[in-house]
């Protein structure tokens, strides 16, 4: 079982995240760093001034777990510190990959939740229609709720007002996978 000890080791451009003890290499592909970078700029549109959006960023939990979001809105207090505390993130937000499926729709949503973040979404691009899971934390029981999926437009006001275009997001998608051809690399 890794610690975040562990990780000094590791050559400093590795990009990892240490979840529940286990070291995961992360290497994300077109879709999935395309559609970070449109979230990213929907979470930005109306992002109140103490926070902002970031990709990419290792989150501070506790000796087994430095997560890396896809995408989390942090209170900006921190930013000269490395890793932010956990306790920062206002909203994680997850991509699913094709690997990565059960680890962030249950063990970081489990860490999360424990962590005390509010809002966490997971945002599958791996099916028909792209969805969005919006969880909410139950505070009392440290666990989240689901409380709405979709895959039309989503439209929310917490924690403050966003709207994604998930079929638009779909349509670009479906775009950029009808240009690839069998035998091209």
């Amino acid at each position: 079982m890794w610690t975040v000890d562990d990780l000094a080791e590791l050559p400093p451009d590795l990009p990892y995240e240490l979840v529940n003890g286990r070291l995961i290499l992360v290497s994300p592909d077109f879709v999935h760093q395309f559609l970070c970078f449109r979230i990213m700029q929907a979470l930005d549109a109306n992002c109140p001034a103490a926070y902002s959006p970031v990709g990419d960023l290792t989150l501070d939990v506790g000796r087994y777990s430095e997560p890396r979001p896809d995408v989390v809105v942090m209170d900006t207090s921190h930013v000269d510190q490395h890793p932010p505390p956990v306790e920062d993130a206002l909203l994680a937000v997850e991509v699913v990959s094709k690997d990565s499926r059960l680890r962030d729709v249950y063990d970081k949503a489990g860490m999360y939740a424990a962590a005390g973040v509010k809002h966490y979404w997971v945002i599958d691009p791996l099916t028909d229609k792209i969805s969005l899971a919006e969880h909410v934390l139950e505070p009392k029981l440290r666990r989240y709720a689901i409380a709405r999926q979709t895959t039309e437009v989503f439209t929310t006001d917490e924690p403050y007002a966003i709207t994604i275009d998930l079929p638009a997001l779909t349509a670009r998608r479906d775009a950029f996978l009808a240009r690839t051809k069998p035998g091209r690399r």
